[in-house]
């Protein structure tokens, strides 16, 4: 029996009717037709349908593979398992997955601290690796016997190392400026506001702006892994245009899916379980009218707490 819900908590649920409307926008592994990949959700295993899927046709694939740890996805459990059996693992799938990229595509890859030495190894098989992204996750009360985790990597990887897109003007962040130095009592570098003072800054691979989804955003789910919409949004800005096509294999409750269409994207979506299936329909559905994604307001990433991000 499920525990009644605070008042302000905004995680989303389904109704039976919602449900029966939102089935209709999911593609199922018997019926999903090739041709119609263009924002679609398909419910399947990754491997049944991966070679239905057209190669060459994604700019950008974001991926948030099963980690190499005990997790339960919905009823479909995960075990920790040695490296070189995750290493076979991902092998089962990653070739066909790079086969969807363009020439001039990129590729981003998710991991923890356990499997992304992993991630690496298998990645740099195909691709080639042009950075790590490290980011601070604040979320759970740690560990007796070991240091919590706070942190996560995300692999940053094309298929052309001389050709790519990258767009780093449009993911700037703006910082609060601590120490605000003046020249001729003017402001250098930075802005003085009725907000505070802040500086524009081009971002570097750590980022520690960002907040796991919790019960109180409309952009959380029951998913146990969700990735925040916010980080999302920086992988798609910088390595994507308008139109482009974002492709995620496991797609999960659908936040690549769901900033893509936020963005001006066109996205697929590849997910096994169908409950995360129905929760990646009504958030894309909600994104028809709502297209805010927080922390990111008029084109500018936001400080985690800072006034124009205290929704966060």
């Amino acid at each position: 029996m499920n525990k009644p819900r605070a008042q302000r908590n905004q995680t989303i649920t389904l109704t039976s009717e919602e449900r029966d409307m939102l089935r209709k926008q999911i593609a199922y592994a018997d019926a999903w037709e090739p041709t119609r990949w263009e924002n679609a959700i398909v419910c399947a295993p990754l491997l049944e349908v991966i070679d239905r899927v057209p190669d060459g046709v994604a700019d950008l694939i974001i991926i948030d593979p099963p980690y190499n740890l005990a997790k339960d996805f919905g009823g479909l459990s995960f075990s920790a398992i040695s490296s070189d059996k995750y290493i076979a693992y991902l092998r089962t799938w990653f070739d066909k997955v790079c086969d969807k990229l363009k020439p001039t595509g990129t590729l981003y890859m998710c991991g923890d601290w356990k499997c992304t030495a992993a991630l690496q190894t298998v990645i740099e098989e195909r691709l080639t690796i042009l950075n790590r992204i490290t980011w601070q996750r604040e979320k759970g009360r740690g560990a007796r016997a070991n240091w919590k985790n706070g942190m996560e990597d995300i692999w940053f990887a094309v298929k052309d190392p001389h050709n790519y897109y990258f767009d780093v003007e449009s993911v700037k962040q703006r910082r609060r400026v601590l120490a605000p130095y003046r020249i001729n009592g003017e402001p250098k570098d930075w802005e003085a506001t009725e907000e505070g003072n802040y500086r524009l800054t081009y971002p570097s691979n750590f980022w520690d702006d960002i907040s796991i989804p919790f019960w109180s955003m409309p952009e959380n789910t029951d998913h146990p892994t969700q990735k925040p919409e916010k980080l999302y949004a920086k992988l798609i800005l910088a390595s994507s245009r308008e139109g482009d096509v974002v492709f995620d294999p496991f797609m999960g409750s659908g936040t690549a899916a769901v900033v893509a269409k936020k963005l001006g994207r066109r996205y697929l979506g590849i997910e096994i379980n169908e409950e995360y299936c129905l929760w990646a329909a009504k958030r894309l559905h909600m994104a028809e009218e709502n297209t805010e994604i927080q922390g990111y307001t008029d084109g500018i990433f936001w400080e985690r707490n800072s006034r124009r991000g205290k929704k966060e």
